[in-house]
């Protein structure tokens, strides 16, 4: 008997020691050690704010469950401007590499602009100095203040290309006429005087030039439209995602990303991860007025690459930089060959000058051609001069179309719109959809865990039984998470920005997306080659055809495989360097032996 009580008595004292272990287990389990660590780790704030155990009685606002916590008022403070902090690190880093993309290739598109018109205005100038030096010194700052306008019209500054081009050549007039039709006038200091003023002010009337002015002002507004609606629209990108980084979250928002990131933490769980469908609640609801960005947004990307395409199709920017010569030219050899005809007139306007050496007129006399001007010459009326047909004057006059000048290095050369342009529409279609998939982007990776248990907010679960909603402003009045009271008034802004600036880009070029060019630039796919190839690595299926050399060494142009072609017999696209409409059959000689020069430079300067 007495060892049966004994049995019982020992029993007693282990099954004691037993609960006694346990109970000192569990106040251990419920330290609150490992979220000291985490609230360390993480920089939120002074680690005197962390409780060594749980507590019972916290006044909480966010994080409130029962039982006891490891958070107190100031770590929940803490933990709401920690989450703003890194949500809004998370979404930088993602906008960041779409607006780095856009201002790098900005810039890109901007040093290829000024580097076309740097040259452009050398090959001007040198046409100028080689082939009419008598004006040459004095032309040159006019065309100086030309490409000065012209390459601030491609930046986007509001001026008018046509008044520009008009300017040139008012102050152009002068100069030919007194250095080339009528030297005595330009050598007599005719030309700094009132008969000056007159000869400008009165260009547009008199019409020394023929249509060439206005053709110029025509393709250089066509082409170099286009390229200032790039620049104007990369830059409002850049605005658009400025705008973006910046974005304010609401008092709900920073309430919902807290209960998420943090309140796990207040029961001693650093670990867990919030549910994918939770996670996807919680930042839809954050970010609904940047969701509004969505529809804009693509349409802005769609006239992105419709821009693209229509300033890099068929190296038209580039043969309307390089025709800039040879509209020049030909308003000269215009003004040149209606020499007499154009005396008379100015006498009329502007009156003779007094050192003018009078000079019998007749309406349609054969200018006497020499080695550097073509002036109108005085003939007995007694023995009018026989006119040649035009095809033999043009002949005379063909040393006035000097050769192009050396292509400049290689080192000095940035890539080529197209080849900018193809790499710029690879990346820039992946992000047409950016602002209605950033939730997605946000909830991905080590953000949330989609298996086993996660976190629902108010506890572990092993799925989230909520419903999730979709993008935008009304979609949210179904979210369980965040309340969405009204759009943010800056982003609303940036909205309605960028909706009137994709109405003013189709109102700048209303053609835009009817360009047949539009389809070479797309993968820069050919029959024979991949997307990688264009004419800067020496392949074909540039869609202008390939330039060989004949057995004699000459360039031959040959176009057996363009790019668009289709089985029909159907001709392959021409590079046309006058109007869109106007076939190789309408070019006069003239111009058609500088379209060829043109074509052949452009070659030579992309190599």
């Amino acid at each position: 008997m007495f060892r049966a009580i004994c049995t019982r008595v020992n029993f007693c004292w282990i099954w004691l020691a037993v609960l006694f272990l346990l109970k000192v287990e569990d106040v251990g389990a419920y330290s609150c050690h490992e979220v000291k660590t985490a609230f360390q780790v993480r920089q939120i704030g002074p680690l005197k704010w962390v409780p060594e155990t749980p507590g019972t009685d916290v006044d909480l606002l966010v994080c409130k469950h029962q039982g006891p916590s490891c958070c107190t008022r100031k770590m929940e403070e803490s933990y709401q401007e920690a989450v703003r902090r890194e949500t809004l690190q998370n979404v930088r880093s993602y906008s960041f590499e779409l607006k780095y993309l856009i201002s790098g290739h900005a810039t890109a598109f901007q040093d290829t602009f000024q580097y076309l018109l740097s040259f452009s205005q050398g090959h001007l100038s040198s046409l100028l100095e080689d082939t009419y030096s008598p004006l040459s010194r004095e032309a040159l700052p006019h065309v100086n203040a030309l490409f000065s306008s012209l390459s601030l019209y491609i930046r986007g500054h509001n001026l008018s290309l046509e008044a520009a081009v008009a300017r040139f050549h008012d102050n152009l007039f002068p100069l030919v006429y007194g250095r080339l039709v009528n030297p005595g006038v330009g050598v007599q200091g005719g030309l700094s005087g009132e008969r000056g003023e007159c000869l400008r002010a009165t260009r547009q009337d008199v019409n020394p030039f023929g249509p060439h002015p206005e053709m110029l002002a025509q393709e250089l507004g066509r082409t170099l439209g286009a390229g200032r609606a790039l620049s104007l629209a990369l830059a409002e990108g850049t605005e658009v995602m400025n705008a973006t980084e910046h974005v304010s979250f609401t008092k709900e928002c920073l309430r919902g990303l807290t209960k998420m990131q943090y309140c796990s933490h207040c029961r001693g769980l650093t670990l867990i991860k919030p549910c994918v469908g939770y996670c996807l609640n919680v930042m839809r609801g954050c970010l609904a007025s940047v969701a509004e960005l969505d529809g804009p947004w693509r349409r802005y990307v769609a006239a992105l690459e419709e821009l693209t395409n229509a300033v890099a199709g068929q190296h038209s920017l580039e043969l309307a930089l390089l025709g800039v010569r040879g509209h020049v030219n030909e308003a000269i050899l215009h003004a040149q060959l209606h020499g007499p005809t154009l005396t008379a007139t100015v006498d009329k306007v502007c009156g003779r000058s007094a050192k003018e050496p009078r000079t019998s007129v007749h309406p349609d006399p054969a200018p006497e051609v020499t080695t550097s001007t073509v002036t109108s010459s005085t003939v007995p009326p007694s023995d009018p001069p026989s006119i040649p047909p035009p095809e033999q004057l043009m002949g005379q006059l063909a040393h006035l179309r000097s050769s192009f000048p050396l292509k400049p290095s290689k080192n000095d050369k940035p890539r080529s719109l197209k080849k900018i342009s193809r790499e710029f529409l690879s990346y820039i279609q992946r992000y047409k959809s950016f602002f209605a998939v950033l939730p997605e982007m946000l909830c991905e990776g080590e953000m949330v865990v989609d298996d086993f248990t996660c976190w629902s907010g108010d506890d572990v679960v092993e799925s989230y039984t909520g419903r999730v909603v979709g993008n935008g402003l009304q979609a949210q009045k179904q979210n369980p998470e965040v309340k969405v009271r009204s759009p943010n008034p800056e982003l609303a802004e940036v909205k309605e920005r960028l909706e009137r600036f994709n109405q003013e880009i189709q109102d700048m070029l209303p053609g835009l997306g009817q360009s047949e060019s539009w389809g070479e630039l797309g993968s820069g796919d050919t029959e024979d080659g991949s997307g990688d190839c264009d004419d800067e690595d020496g392949c074909q299926g540039s869609g202008t055809g390939t330039v060989r050399s004949s057995p004699d060494g000459r360039p031959e142009v040959s176009s057996d495989k363009p790019v668009g072609s289709n089985p029909g017999g159907r001709a392959p696209p021409v590079v046309r360097l006058r109007g869109a409409g106007c076939p190789p059959a309408c070019l006069s000689l003239p111009t058609a032996l500088t379209l060829l020069l043109v074509t052949l430079a452009l070659q030579w300067s992309m190599l």
